[in-house]
């Protein structure tokens, strides 16, 4: 009976381990789904509807008179695509799987730090409501690497 109960035992650790991996992992690819949305920054292109610009970048957290001009500041998060959330949920869970979750010490971490942009900005509109110049409160970086001077 000894020998039986020792055979299994290993087997059963085994299993449970497992299961407590799948049960506890996860956090990176939690973290990686719920990163923030991505914002398209094409809706402060000169001329575009001031609709657009609040549909797109959420709700103002001010918006004023300036000299006769209505002027919106925004200050959000810019995240990620879907899909890029999806293939970044994906390969954590699949390093999770493969690293029986030690994938987590190093996923975690990452989505943490990978958590999208922050951003501020001034919009100034003209009488119509039409974007007329864009004033970046914080960097912005073009996917060239070179910053745009602030106006």
């Amino acid at each position: 009976m000894a020998f039986i109960r020792s055979s299994r035992s290993p087997l059963l650790s085994l299993f449970f381990a497992v299961l407590l991996t799948f049960f506890a992992s996860g956090c990176s690819v939690f973290l990686a789904a719920k990163q923030p949305d991505y914002k398209n920054l094409a809706v402060l292109d000169v001329g575009s509807s001031r609709s657009n610009v609040v549909a797109e970048l959420g709700a103002p957290v001010l918006s004023e008179q300036r000299d006769g001009q209505k002027v919106d500041i925004f200050a959000f998060r810019r995240g990620y695509s879907k899909g890029n959330k999806v293939g970044r949920a994906l390969f954590h869970g699949t390093a999770d799987v493969f690293t029986l979750g030690l994938w987590e010490v190093v996923g975690t971490p990452t989505e943490v730090i990978a958590n999208g942009k922050d951003m501020k900005m001034e919009v100034f509109y003209d009488a119509q409501e039409k974007v007329r110049k864009v004033n970046y409160l914080t960097k912005k970086k073009e996917p060239s690497g070179e910053t745009v001077k602030n106006d």
